[in-house]
Protein backbone atom coordinates (compact mmCIF):
# COMPACT_ATOMS: atom_id res chain seq x y z
CA UNK A 1 0.00 0.00 0.00
CA UNK A 2 1.87 3.22 -0.65
CA UNK A 3 0.96 5.93 1.74
CA UNK A 4 -0.43 8.99 2.04
CA UNK A 5 1.61 11.87 1.62
CA UNK A 6 -0.11 13.86 4.00
CA UNK A 7 -0.79 11.10 6.93
CA UNK A 8 3.32 10.62 6.59
CA UNK A 9 4.00 14.13 6.91
CA UNK A 10 2.31 14.08 10.24
CA UNK A 11 3.85 11.29 11.51
CA UNK A 12 7.18 12.99 11.39
CA UNK A 13 8.98 16.58 11.18
CA UNK A 14 6.77 19.08 8.62
CA UNK A 15 7.27 18.28 5.13
CA UNK A 16 6.84 21.47 3.21
CA UNK A 17 5.07 20.71 0.19
CA UNK A 18 5.56 23.38 -2.09
CA UNK A 19 9.91 22.58 -1.88
CA UNK A 20 10.87 23.94 -5.01
CA UNK A 21 12.42 22.05 -7.66
CA UNK A 22 15.92 23.12 -6.38
CA UNK A 23 15.60 22.24 -3.25
CA UNK A 24 14.20 18.52 -3.90
CA UNK A 25 16.97 18.29 -6.49
CA UNK A 26 19.59 19.07 -3.72
CA UNK A 27 17.30 16.75 -1.28
CA UNK A 28 17.97 13.62 -4.05
CA UNK A 29 21.56 14.33 -4.39
CA UNK A 30 21.98 14.28 -0.33
CA UNK A 31 20.10 11.10 -0.35
CA UNK A 32 22.40 9.58 -3.09
CA UNK A 33 25.60 10.75 -1.33
CA UNK A 34 24.47 8.85 2.08
CA UNK A 35 23.59 5.49 0.49
CA UNK A 36 27.02 5.77 -1.57
CA UNK A 37 28.47 5.71 1.63
CA UNK A 38 27.68 2.62 2.95
CA UNK A 39 29.76 1.08 -0.15
CA UNK A 40 28.81 -2.48 -2.39
CA UNK A 41 26.43 -3.33 0.89
CA UNK A 42 23.49 -1.17 -0.42
CA UNK A 43 21.42 -1.28 -3.83
CA UNK A 44 19.37 1.84 -4.64
CA UNK A 45 17.57 3.96 -7.16
CA UNK A 46 16.29 7.60 -5.69
CA UNK A 47 13.12 8.40 -7.14
CA UNK A 48 13.32 12.21 -9.33
CA UNK A 49 12.79 15.39 -7.32
CA UNK A 50 9.27 15.90 -7.17
CA UNK A 51 8.02 12.16 -8.30
CA UNK A 52 5.82 11.28 -5.16
CA UNK A 53 3.24 12.52 -3.14
CA UNK A 54 3.61 15.22 -0.50
CA UNK A 55 7.30 16.50 -1.19
CA UNK A 56 8.79 12.98 0.01
CA UNK A 57 11.33 11.01 -2.30
CA UNK A 58 11.02 7.68 -2.82
CA UNK A 59 13.88 5.29 -2.41
CA UNK A 60 14.17 2.05 -3.16
CA UNK A 61 16.80 -0.59 -1.50
CA UNK A 62 17.60 -4.06 -1.70
CA UNK A 63 19.22 -6.06 0.82
CA UNK A 64 22.26 -7.64 0.73
CA UNK A 65 23.73 -10.50 2.82
CA UNK A 66 25.86 -8.40 5.61
CA UNK A 67 22.48 -6.79 6.27
CA UNK A 68 20.33 -9.61 7.09
CA UNK A 69 18.97 -9.78 10.36
CA UNK A 70 18.82 -6.44 11.05
CA UNK A 71 15.70 -5.01 12.50
CA UNK A 72 14.43 -2.68 9.55
CA UNK A 73 14.50 0.76 11.91
CA UNK A 74 18.43 0.12 12.53
CA UNK A 75 19.08 -1.20 8.62
CA UNK A 76 17.63 2.12 8.07
CA UNK A 77 19.00 4.21 10.30
CA UNK A 78 22.45 2.71 8.32
CA UNK A 79 21.25 3.67 5.38
CA UNK A 80 20.35 7.51 6.19
CA UNK A 81 22.10 8.47 9.28
CA UNK A 82 20.37 12.11 8.33
CA UNK A 83 17.59 10.53 10.12
CA UNK A 84 17.33 9.40 13.83
CA UNK A 85 15.84 6.36 14.76
CA UNK A 86 12.67 7.67 16.23
CA UNK A 87 12.02 9.68 13.06
CA UNK A 88 12.16 6.51 10.86
CA UNK A 89 10.51 4.65 13.19
CA UNK A 90 7.60 7.21 13.25
CA UNK A 91 7.65 6.83 8.90
CA UNK A 92 7.64 3.05 8.84
CA UNK A 93 4.31 3.53 11.62
CA UNK A 94 2.75 6.04 9.13
CA UNK A 95 2.87 2.89 6.03
CA UNK A 96 5.74 5.21 4.47
CA UNK A 97 7.79 1.78 4.21
CA UNK A 98 7.10 -1.31 2.93
CA UNK A 99 8.88 -5.01 2.17
CA UNK A 100 8.52 -6.63 -0.42
CA UNK A 101 4.96 -4.25 -1.27
CA UNK A 102 3.78 -4.40 2.37
CA UNK A 103 3.60 -2.95 5.12
CA UNK A 104 6.13 -4.26 8.23
CA UNK A 105 7.12 -3.32 11.61
CA UNK A 106 9.79 -1.21 12.76
CA UNK A 107 11.25 -4.78 14.39
CA UNK A 108 10.84 -6.36 11.68
CA UNK A 109 14.32 -8.46 10.52
CA UNK A 110 15.44 -8.18 6.77
CA UNK A 111 16.11 -10.45 4.66
CA UNK A 112 18.56 -11.16 1.80
CA UNK A 113 17.15 -10.21 -1.28
CA UNK A 114 14.29 -7.79 -0.03
CA UNK A 115 13.08 -4.69 -1.55
CA UNK A 116 12.49 -2.03 0.83
CA UNK A 117 10.56 0.88 -0.16
CA UNK A 118 10.63 4.37 1.77
CA UNK A 119 8.91 7.65 1.27
CA UNK A 120 11.37 10.28 3.18
CA UNK A 121 9.89 13.77 4.14
CA UNK A 122 11.87 16.66 4.14
CA UNK A 123 13.82 17.49 7.19
CA UNK A 124 13.95 20.80 9.27
CA UNK A 125 17.04 22.39 7.98
CA UNK A 126 17.93 24.37 10.86
CA UNK A 127 20.98 23.45 11.59
CA UNK A 128 23.40 23.97 14.87
CA UNK A 129 24.52 27.28 16.06
CA UNK A 130 28.37 27.89 15.86
CA UNK A 131 30.12 27.94 19.16
CA UNK A 132 33.32 29.52 20.12
CA UNK A 133 33.83 25.98 21.84
CA UNK A 134 38.04 25.49 21.59
CA UNK A 135 39.10 22.16 20.19
CA UNK A 136 42.15 19.88 20.31
CA UNK A 137 42.48 19.04 16.73
CA UNK A 138 44.97 16.14 16.72
CA UNK A 139 44.97 16.26 12.62
CA UNK A 140 43.66 18.26 9.97
CA UNK A 141 44.21 18.79 6.15
CA UNK A 142 41.82 19.40 3.29
CA UNK A 143 39.64 16.25 3.75
CA UNK A 144 39.32 15.42 6.80
CA UNK A 145 39.87 15.94 10.70
CA UNK A 146 40.67 14.20 13.68
CA UNK A 147 39.69 15.49 17.04
CA UNK A 148 40.41 14.76 20.47
CA UNK A 149 37.04 14.73 22.09
CA UNK A 150 37.17 16.28 26.08
CA UNK A 151 34.85 13.96 28.86
CA UNK A 152 31.75 15.47 28.99
CA UNK A 153 31.14 16.59 25.24
CA UNK A 154 28.23 15.43 23.68
CA UNK A 155 28.81 15.20 19.65
CA UNK A 156 25.70 16.34 18.01
CA UNK A 157 22.29 18.26 19.50
CA UNK A 158 20.47 15.89 20.64
CA UNK A 159 17.00 15.92 23.40
CA UNK A 160 18.64 17.47 26.19
CA UNK A 161 21.67 19.12 24.63
CA UNK A 162 21.04 21.43 21.93
CA UNK A 163 24.44 23.55 22.74
CA UNK A 164 28.15 23.03 23.75
CA UNK A 165 28.39 19.85 21.54
CA UNK A 166 30.95 19.02 19.08
CA UNK A 167 28.65 20.14 16.31
CA UNK A 168 28.65 23.35 17.84
CA UNK A 169 32.06 23.74 17.98
CA UNK A 170 32.86 22.65 14.75
CA UNK A 171 30.71 24.65 12.88
CA UNK A 172 32.70 27.55 14.62
CA UNK A 173 36.13 26.43 13.39
CA UNK A 174 35.68 24.72 10.23
CA UNK A 175 34.19 26.34 6.69
CA UNK A 176 33.23 23.54 5.50
CA UNK A 177 32.22 20.13 6.83
CA UNK A 178 30.48 17.31 4.70
CA UNK A 179 26.64 17.23 4.69
CA UNK A 180 25.92 13.46 4.16
CA UNK A 181 24.77 12.78 7.79
CA UNK A 182 22.55 16.17 7.86
CA UNK A 183 22.61 19.08 8.87
CA UNK A 184 22.25 18.01 12.51
CA UNK A 185 25.38 16.20 12.16
CA UNK A 186 27.81 18.31 9.79
CA UNK A 187 30.88 15.73 9.30
CA UNK A 188 30.49 13.33 12.10
CA UNK A 189 31.56 10.03 10.94
CA UNK A 190 31.44 7.81 14.23
CA UNK A 191 30.27 8.97 17.44
CA UNK A 192 31.86 8.57 21.15
CA UNK A 193 29.58 8.49 24.44
CA UNK A 194 29.51 11.96 26.10
CA UNK A 195 31.70 11.00 29.06
CA UNK A 196 34.44 8.71 26.70
CA UNK A 197 37.05 11.39 25.91
CA UNK A 198 39.24 10.54 22.93
CA UNK A 199 39.83 10.56 18.93
CA UNK A 200 37.23 11.42 16.61
CA UNK A 201 37.01 11.61 12.73
CA UNK A 202 35.03 14.49 11.37
CA UNK A 203 34.62 14.65 7.39
CA UNK A 204 35.60 17.81 5.65
CA UNK A 205 33.92 17.21 2.05
CA UNK A 206 31.22 14.19 1.25
CA UNK A 207 33.56 11.86 -0.56
CA UNK A 208 36.52 11.69 2.04
CA UNK A 209 32.84 10.99 4.31
CA UNK A 210 31.59 8.29 2.01
CA UNK A 211 35.39 6.82 2.04
CA UNK A 212 35.64 7.19 5.55
CA UNK A 213 32.41 5.48 6.95
CA UNK A 214 32.62 2.60 4.54
CA UNK A 215 35.87 1.63 6.36
CA UNK A 216 34.25 2.33 9.66
CA UNK A 217 31.48 -0.07 8.08
CA UNK A 218 33.72 -2.57 6.97
CA UNK A 219 35.49 -2.70 10.48
CA UNK A 220 38.72 -1.71 8.94
CA UNK A 221 39.42 1.15 11.06
CA UNK A 222 40.96 0.10 14.36
CA UNK A 223 40.44 1.28 17.26
CA UNK A 224 42.41 1.39 20.79
CA UNK A 225 40.74 2.51 24.03
CA UNK A 226 42.54 2.85 27.48
CA UNK A 227 40.66 2.44 30.83
CA UNK A 228 40.82 2.18 34.35
CA UNK A 229 38.59 -0.59 35.66
CA UNK A 230 37.03 -0.92 39.18
CA UNK A 231 38.33 -4.88 40.32
CA UNK A 232 41.68 -6.39 39.41
CA UNK A 233 41.52 -7.75 35.51
CA UNK A 234 42.95 -11.99 36.32
CA UNK A 235 44.31 -12.80 32.92
CA UNK A 236 47.02 -10.33 30.98
CA UNK A 237 45.15 -10.64 28.17
CA UNK A 238 41.84 -12.21 26.69
CA UNK A 239 38.57 -12.07 24.45
CA UNK A 240 35.38 -11.03 25.69
CA UNK A 241 33.12 -11.98 23.20
CA UNK A 242 29.73 -11.76 24.18
CA UNK A 243 26.37 -10.71 22.17
CA UNK A 244 25.32 -7.37 23.01
CA UNK A 245 21.62 -6.00 22.57
CA UNK A 246 19.02 -3.17 24.31
CA UNK A 247 18.69 -3.67 27.85
CA UNK A 248 14.97 -5.44 28.47
CA UNK A 249 14.15 -2.79 30.99
CA UNK A 250 16.37 0.34 30.38
CA UNK A 251 16.12 2.07 27.56
CA UNK A 252 19.20 4.10 27.38
CA UNK A 253 21.93 1.30 28.47
CA UNK A 254 23.09 -2.34 26.13
CA UNK A 255 23.41 -5.88 27.88
CA UNK A 256 24.66 -9.22 27.06
CA UNK A 257 21.44 -10.11 25.02
CA UNK A 258 21.40 -14.15 23.25
CA UNK A 259 20.84 -13.50 19.44
CA UNK A 260 17.42 -15.24 19.89
CA UNK A 261 16.55 -12.34 22.52
CA UNK A 262 18.16 -9.77 19.85
CA UNK A 263 21.75 -9.60 20.63
CA UNK A 264 24.23 -9.14 17.79
CA UNK A 265 27.56 -10.46 17.91
CA UNK A 266 30.49 -8.84 19.87
CA UNK A 267 34.06 -9.16 20.49
CA UNK A 268 36.82 -6.67 22.72
CA UNK A 269 40.15 -7.95 23.06
CA UNK A 270 42.09 -6.36 26.43
CA UNK A 271 45.78 -6.60 27.66
CA UNK A 272 46.32 -5.19 31.31
CA UNK A 273 48.96 -2.53 31.14
CA UNK A 274 49.01 -2.26 35.26
CA UNK A 275 47.52 -3.51 38.06
CA UNK A 276 46.53 -2.29 41.96
CA UNK A 277 45.00 -2.97 44.80
CA UNK A 278 41.50 -3.25 43.21
CA UNK A 279 42.15 -1.69 40.47
CA UNK A 280 43.31 -2.19 36.82
CA UNK A 281 44.96 -0.08 33.84
CA UNK A 282 44.03 -1.75 30.42
CA UNK A 283 43.93 -1.09 26.75
CA UNK A 284 41.25 -2.61 24.89
CA UNK A 285 40.72 -3.10 21.09
CA UNK A 286 37.04 -3.31 20.27
CA UNK A 287 36.66 -6.03 16.97
CA UNK A 288 32.72 -4.88 16.90
CA UNK A 289 31.59 -1.32 17.22
CA UNK A 290 28.36 -1.74 19.15
CA UNK A 291 27.24 0.61 21.16
CA UNK A 292 28.39 0.78 24.88
CA UNK A 293 30.38 -2.77 23.90
CA UNK A 294 33.85 -2.23 26.15
CA UNK A 295 31.46 -0.82 28.98
CA UNK A 296 29.09 -3.91 29.36
CA UNK A 297 31.57 -6.31 28.16
CA UNK A 298 34.36 -5.12 31.52
CA UNK A 299 31.00 -5.10 33.46
CA UNK A 300 30.27 -8.37 32.59
CA UNK A 301 33.71 -10.00 33.67
CA UNK A 302 33.27 -8.31 37.16
CA UNK A 303 35.71 -5.71 36.55
CA UNK A 304 33.45 -2.22 34.58
CA UNK A 305 34.82 0.86 34.21
CA UNK A 306 35.19 3.33 36.54
CA UNK A 307 32.96 5.82 37.71
CA UNK A 308 30.73 4.49 35.13
CA UNK A 309 27.30 4.66 36.90
CA UNK A 310 25.09 3.32 34.43
CA UNK A 311 27.37 -0.32 34.14
CA UNK A 312 29.07 0.05 37.74
CA UNK A 313 27.37 1.68 40.29
CA UNK A 314 30.04 4.49 41.03
CA UNK A 315 29.86 7.92 39.93
CA UNK A 316 33.39 8.98 41.27
CA UNK A 317 36.38 7.82 42.30
CA UNK A 318 37.80 10.74 45.62
CA UNK A 319 41.19 10.66 46.94
CA UNK A 320 39.89 9.73 50.25
CA UNK A 321 38.70 6.38 49.02
CA UNK A 322 42.44 5.57 48.45
CA UNK A 323 44.29 6.65 51.58
CA UNK A 324 43.59 8.71 54.71
CA UNK A 325 42.86 12.19 53.90
CA UNK A 326 39.85 14.65 54.82
CA UNK A 327 38.94 18.82 54.03
CA UNK A 328 40.43 20.53 51.33
CA UNK A 329 43.25 17.48 51.18
CA UNK A 330 40.34 15.66 49.53
CA UNK A 331 39.04 16.44 46.03
CA UNK A 332 37.32 14.01 43.27
CA UNK A 333 39.81 12.25 40.88
CA UNK A 334 37.57 11.35 38.17
CA UNK A 335 33.73 11.65 37.66
CA UNK A 336 33.09 9.85 34.63
CA UNK A 337 33.64 6.86 32.97
CA UNK A 338 37.54 6.35 32.99
CA UNK A 339 37.56 5.61 29.01
CA UNK A 340 39.31 6.91 26.36
CA UNK A 341 39.76 6.88 22.82
CA UNK A 342 43.72 7.05 22.40
CA UNK A 343 44.91 5.25 19.56
CA UNK A 344 43.15 5.02 15.28
CA UNK A 345 44.24 3.51 12.65
CA UNK A 346 42.77 4.13 9.63
CA UNK A 347 43.33 5.20 5.58
CA UNK A 348 43.53 8.59 4.01
CA UNK A 349 39.92 8.95 2.58
CA UNK A 350 41.58 9.88 -0.78
CA UNK A 351 45.67 8.66 -0.83
CA UNK A 352 44.67 5.64 0.71
CA UNK A 353 48.07 5.79 2.41
CA UNK A 354 47.57 4.17 6.24
CA UNK A 355 47.33 6.69 8.73
CA UNK A 356 48.25 6.46 12.79
CA UNK A 357 46.76 8.89 15.70
CA UNK A 358 47.28 9.09 19.46
CA UNK A 359 45.68 11.27 21.64
CA UNK A 360 47.15 11.93 25.32
CA UNK A 361 45.12 11.39 28.11
CA UNK A 362 43.02 13.96 29.47
CA UNK A 363 44.15 15.52 33.17
CA UNK A 364 41.47 13.59 35.31
CA UNK A 365 42.61 10.07 33.95
CA UNK A 366 46.38 10.98 34.46
CA UNK A 367 45.42 11.95 38.09
CA UNK A 368 43.75 8.83 38.56
CA UNK A 369 46.90 6.93 37.71
CA UNK A 370 49.14 8.84 39.72
CA UNK A 371 46.72 8.51 42.84
CA UNK A 372 46.79 4.84 41.95
CA UNK A 373 50.54 4.06 41.69
CA UNK A 374 51.02 5.84 45.19
CA UNK A 375 48.45 4.71 47.00
CA UNK A 376 47.65 1.34 45.86
CA UNK A 377 50.34 -0.24 43.45
CA UNK A 378 51.16 -3.75 44.28
CA UNK A 379 54.00 -4.06 41.43
CA UNK A 380 51.95 -6.06 39.09
CA UNK A 381 51.99 -5.15 35.11
CA UNK A 382 52.31 -7.11 32.01
CA UNK A 383 53.22 -4.36 29.35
Amino acid sequence: MEPNGIDAQAAVLAVDASDGEAQAHDRRAGITRALEAGGPDVDFIVGDPGSDPGGAIQVDLKVKRPMEGKRLDQYLVDRFPAYSRNILQKIIEADAVTVNAHDVKPSYQVKRGDHIRIWLPELNDDAPEPEPIPLAVIYEDEFFIVVNKPPGMVVHPAKGHWRGTLVNALQYHFQQLSQVAGPHRPGIVHRLDRDTSGLIVVAKDDLAHANLAAQFERRSVQKEYLAITSGVLQRDSDYIERPLGPHPTHREKMAIRSCEDGGKDASSYYEVIERFAGFSFARIQPKTGRTHQIRVHLAHVGCPILADHAYGGRRALRLSELTDVSGDADRVLIARQALHASRLWLSHPRIREPMEFEAPLPQDFQDTLTALREFRGCGKSSA
